[in-house]
């Protein structure tokens, strides 16, 4: 695997940010915001079997996944792009659990109820996205220069 960086991963990869998944269908390119999780230097990922992202993985496992963190008054942008192969996985409740914790937090009694039932419980589907190269790049520096960026 190639690994480019200019900042340790997992220092962006824990954070509860968005993904954008890049798939192909028809020789067409497209782009599926998701959450992730990042265990055993692989991006795990969730859906629904009836997920666009879902079939057109299906039919071409090869994709890119982008991740940003972005805070313009900090002057922060760090980038992890991951070009790799979607393996669909046996179904991990215990998986799922430590994915949705990552964004509505470790207390299962603060989250809504209304999205666990209507977004985490339909899922059915868990993808493993087997990296064959990351480039993690920092440009925080855009703001105040190399010397000055937080």
């Amino acid at each position: 695997m190639f690994v480019q960086k200019d900042f340790e991963i997992d220092e962006v990869l824990c954070k509860p940010l968005m993904a954008h998944l890049s798939t192909v269908e028809k020789g067409a390119p497209r782009d599926s915001p998701v959450w992730f999780l990042w265990e055993e230097s692989c991006l795990w990922i969730f859906g629904i079997s009836g997920d666009s992202f879902v079939k057109r993985l299906r039919a071409e496992p090869k994709c890119a996944v982008g991740i940003v963190e972005y805070d313009l008054g900090k002057g922060i942008l760090k980038h992890v792009g991951i070009r790799g192969t979607a393996a669909f996985a046996e179904f991990d409740k215990e998986r799922l659990m430590r994915f949705v914790s990552k964004y509505l937090g470790e207390n299962r009694q603060n989250w809504n109820p209304w999205f666990i039932a209507n977004i985490v419980d339909p899922l059915d589907v868990m993808i493993k996205i087997i990296p064959q190269s990351i480039v993690a790049k920092n440009v925080s520096f855009f703001k105040t220069g190399p010397d000055l960026a937080s």
